[in-house]
């Protein structure tokens, strides 16, 4: 399975603080669902302890949207909690 990633997608994860890396983990080993409009969403919580924008977290949480096509996983848009 290819990853692509569409520009909205790319902006999101730098404006949310999500990598590429933490989207092919939240991909294979996190919580899959469906979506709507035939999308699937796949959920994952990682360990942060850090801050983000001045104030500290312990959780960060992603929520990855992406639709298939063929061999191909299209990212859609990353959501970014953090807790």
């Amino acid at each position: 399975m290819n990853i692509k990633y569409l520009p909205h997608s790319k902006s999101r994860m730098k404006e949310r603080g999500a990598t590429e890396e933490e989207i092919k983990i939240t991909i294979v080993t996190g919580e899959k669902f469906n979506a709507k409009f035939g999308r699937v969403g796949f959920r994952r919580n990682f360990t942060f302890n850090k801050n983000w924008l001045g104030k500290f977290y312990n959780i960060k949480q992603l929520e990855v949207y992406a639709v298939k096509e063929g061999e191909d996983l299209i990212i859609l848009t990353v959501i970014v909690k953090y807790f």
